[in-house]
């Protein structure tokens, strides 16, 4: 094969294959780094990139915790002085905190002492946060309140002199309170907010976040046994919502014939799908041969879609807003929630739903806004069958790693806007952000 042999190591636990260059002696003379989307085009998608530990890693180091305001709570949830919300970043726990002078801090939940996880509960009010180890103490932005035993007992023992108690506080990320939302970053470096969600997103996220009080109407959870990336490419795709949820094409609330537009920001991370309710069954050819179209089914209780116009989204009556790594937010007709997104490893992820509504809401909107709000959750009317079809994805691509999945539907481009929905644009865009970042 001439002076020069080439081979080729592709390892399990790690993303990166190994090309080894060899002289004719064996003696190793280069080695070259091969991604696993070596040799794919935008429409390809390598299955390892669902099951891969070491590139899940990568991705909690390069999305999670670096570079990326991630979603942790909605002001609403934490209303009062030491009202606190414990939740993750990633894998990792973090506080949010109503501090005395009503601003919100996020904190890392973990003693700077030992590194325990101190708070356990998942909602709470705090005067001051006190490890259970060691018990020392922290006021709510942070800060060392007290250390037990600090200037020892009896003359004995005790820190040294040059312990001082505002070295050692609780590390704190930087936060960014926008309309009622609350996201917060690792990353001191991160860029500006606003920037981060792009221009041509701004208008449809304050649409929903316009400054409005927000009003804390309740949760769903569920563990989704897939990757988390599968959560961000479903909020992506506008092509299964008609094939694969009965209720969305039946009833009307999102088909492919319907007016829509697909915004992505330029650097292919963030997307909207925005859509028009149409009544449902206009266009024959959308669903001909589609078995989740049931014309036939009427509802027991109709006021199910007792769909109501409001001013603040005159047009279009469902905004899916995916904003990556950690967030999607809802607006489907009067139903609104956002849907945090927290991996547990590789091969599953926990899913959070925080439904909310306005504090000028009538009586009768808060309970149009519980109603539709069936729809969604772990056993929602339409959502179960996303958690069910994402669950079905991870078992097969875990089990064939050197497959690979294809999204062509729409072109060959790696994302752009686009004015209908019979597209997998949004996805490609993601995964060209996503082997940009990661260097692959």
């Amino acid at each position: 094969c001439g002076p020069f042999c080439f081979l080729t190591a592709v390892m399990r636990d790690n993303p990166i294959g190994q090309a080894v260059w060899l002289d004719l002696s064996g003696t190793m003379t280069e080695t070259i780094l091969i991604s696993p989307f070596a040799g794919c085009g935008p429409q390809q998608i390598p299955n390892r990139v669902y099951s891969d530990n070491g590139l899940y890693q990568r991705e909690m180091e390069a999305f999670f915790y670096k570079g990326h305001w991630c979603y942790v709570a909605l002001e609403c949830e934490i209303p009062n002085a030491g009202d606190y919300k414990a939740t993750m970043i990633g894998e990792r726990p973090v506080i949010v905190v109503r501090d005395r002078d009503g601003s919100v801090n996020v904190l890392e939940n973990r003693c700077a002492h030992k590194g325990a996880k101190f708070c356990q509960k998942e909602f709470g009010n705090a005067k001051v946060f006190v490890c259970p180890y060691h018990q020392w103490g922290y006021r709510l932005n942070g800060e060392l309140a007290g250390v037990p035993m600090k200037n020892g007992v009896g003359g004995q023992g005790g820190m040294d002199a040059d312990f001082k108690l505002e070295e050692h506080g609780l590390n704190r990320l930087k936060v960014q309170v926008h309309n009622g939302i609350v996201f917060a970053s690792f990353d001191p470096d991160v860029e500006p907010f606003e920037q981060f969600i792009g221009s041509g997103l701004m208008p449809f996220f304050n649409r929903t976040f316009d400054g409005r009080k927000l009003t804390l109407l309740g949760y769903n959870r569920q563990r989704i046994r897939g990757n988390w990336k599968l959560m961000q490419e479903n909020i992506k795709d506008p092509y299964h919502p008609g094939l694969l949820h009965v209720f969305f094409v039946t009833f009307g609330l999102w088909r492919a014939d319907q007016k829509s537009e697909l915004r992505i920001d330029p650097r292919g991370r963030h997307a909207q799908m925005i859509s028009t309710r149409n009544a449902g069954g206009e266009n024959a050819e959308v669903t001909k041969g589609v078995t989740s179209f049931k014309r036939a089914l009427k509802l027991e209780d109709p006021r199910l879609m007792d769909v109501v116009q409001e001013g603040w989204w005159q047009g279009p009556t469902a905004v899916m807003q995916t904003i990556f790594p950690s967030v999607i937010i809802q607006q489907q007709v009067n139903s609104l929630s956002t849907r945090q997104i927290i991996p547990q490893g590789p091969d599953a992820f926990d899913f959070v739903w925080t439904h909310f509504g306005f504090a000028d809401d009538t009586p009768e909107m808060t309970e149009r806004r519980l109603k539709q709000a069936n729809l969604f959750g772990p056993a929602g009317l339409v959502s179960l069958d996303d958690g069910e079809v994402i669950e079905y994805c991870q078992q097969a691509t875990s089990a064939y790693p050197d497959g690979e999945c294809v999204v062509a539907l729409g072109g060959n481009d790696s994302g752009t806007a686009s004015p209908h929905m019979v597209t997998e644009t949004l996805i490609r865009g993601m995964y060209r952000y996503y082997r940009e970042t990661l260097g692959l």
